[in-house]
């Protein structure tokens, strides 16, 4: 992916070096993981499980105040680029709908860290919370997929920080309030149909910013494209719950399987508008 030298955003909180430990100590990353997975497959608390599994008790440790990314780090550089280029892809597509596009912050943290949402974790993987109109993300999450899915390359990394920009952007359109107030009525299996229908969007939207973004900056190089296709379909529920207990349970899907993430995530780099992405009118997804 190319992207140096480009535009970084001044939008960036870095908050790493605070965070939680437990029973005194450090959290390892199959820890993290099995947390993460646990989260996912059965909708449990993460901190409840990392608890569990420590033997010990979740204690917070100072904030450390949010500042800018140091000049010498170039994965926070990296990030600051791709929120940048989020920024004037979107500000664009809002322009010709005439709307205004309001720009979302991004927030570097390590461990755990307050939210208007609630406190964040790092074993839930990078999340956006509407209520601050924030993204935040551990950057260790970046060797967690290469890790333990086998997916690598700053492309895929960028896919990471798009599709949260999607949820951002399905914020300002109203969608996710809508579906919010709909899954409230609704039994928990459709209430989850629900989600993976937001969940696909927002990687067709990531689809529909990586379409632009090469369009006016030739980001994407050889290889770029199958590195997000790989990504989008190693975080699919199937693949997940195979992968946590080897059994696959569809009405606890929330983002979709990994066929139809990177299906909707190829809709929309294909295509490049948003239209594409009305994951809520069709039939098959």
């Amino acid at each position: 992916m190319r992207w140096e030298g480009n535009r970084e955003s001044e939008n960036v909180e870095d908050r790493r070096g605070g965070g939680f430990s437990i029973g005194g100590g450090s959290l390892s990353l199959g820890t993290v993981v099995i947390a993460l997975l646990a989260s996912l497959l059965f909708g449990v608390n993460p901190l409840s499980v990392l608890q569990m599994l420590s033997g010990g008790q979740v204690a917070p440790v100072q904030q450390s105040p949010a500042h800018h990314p140091p000049a010498n780090d170039r994965m926070a550089k990296f990030v600051s680029v791709v929120l940048a280029d989020t920024e004037d892809t979107w500000t664009e597509l809002f322009r010709e709908q005439g709307r205004t596009y309001v720009k979302p912050r991004l927030v570097l943290f390590s461990g755990a860290t307050p939210t208007a949402c609630g406190t964040g974790q790092s074993a839930t993987g990078p999340f956006y919370c509407p209520e601050d109109q924030k993204v935040y993300i551990d950057l260790s999450f970046y060797r967690l997929m290469q890790q333990r899915f086998n997916v690598s390359g700053e492309f895929a990394q960028a896919y990471v920080i798009a599709h949260e920009v999607g949820h951002h952007v399905q914020n300002l359109l109203g969608i996710s309030d809508k579906v919010d107030s709909a899954r409230r009525r609704l039994p928990v299996a459709q209430g989850n149909a629900l989600s993976v229908r937001l969940e696909l969007q927002a990687d067709c939207l990531a689809g529909v910013w990586a379409y632009h973004a090469n369009q006016a900056r030739n980001i994407i190089e050889q290889g770029d494209i199958e590195t997000a296709l790989n990504a989008a379909s190693a975080i699919g529920d199937d693949a997940l719950q195979r992968q946590a207990s080897g059994e696959v349970v569809p009405d606890s899907f929330t983002h979709g399987t990994s066929a139809q993430r990177v299906r909707w995530f190829k809709r929309g780099i294909e295509s490049g508008r948003m239209s594409e992405c009305n994951t809520f009118e069709t039939r098959q997804l």
